[in-house]
């Protein structure tokens, strides 16, 4: 189950810069880098769970100050740049705040049991063959 996090404008700070790489006149002259900015500590819109569950399994893209850092530049456009980091942070940001469901212990199955002991008596068949011949006294 998946939920989506709105997050206000007011709490992303987004900064443009060149793209790298090559491309010419384009993109040496072109802010369409989008580098996207989120406080996940001073935001209104997730609670104090949600902020823990976001700090832990984003941790990576997480700086000191805890900010959440992504960007973007595979377009050639700005604004395409921008759509697509803001997406990329409403994706990330919904599937952190979902909590994985607990996982109910069942007994195996018989069906499971006997074919994991066919498998152990076949192996131990298997390596008795391998074994010299037993003398006889």
């Amino acid at each position: 189950m998946e939920r989506r996090v709105a997050i206000p404008q007011d709490e992303i700070e987004l900064s443009f810069s060149t793209s790298s790489g090559p491309g010419g006149q384009h993109a040496n002259r072109s802010a369409t880098r989008v580098d996207l900015q989120w406080n996940i500590e001073r935001s209104r819109v997730i609670g104090p769970r949600q902020k823990e569950r976001v700090r832990a399994r984003l941790r990576h893209r997480i700086d000191s100050a805890g900010n959440l850092r992504l960007s973007s530049d595979t377009h050639r456009s700005q604004l395409r740049n921008r759509q697509e980091v803001i997406r990329r942070l409403h994706d990330l940001v919904a599937v952190a705040v979902v909590v994985p469901r607990k996982r109910v212990p069942t007994a195996a199955s018989r069906g499971s049991v006997e074919r994991r002991l066919r498998g152990k008596k076949r192996r131990s068949e298997t390596k008795k063959m391998r074994r010299p011949p037993a003398s006889e006294p």
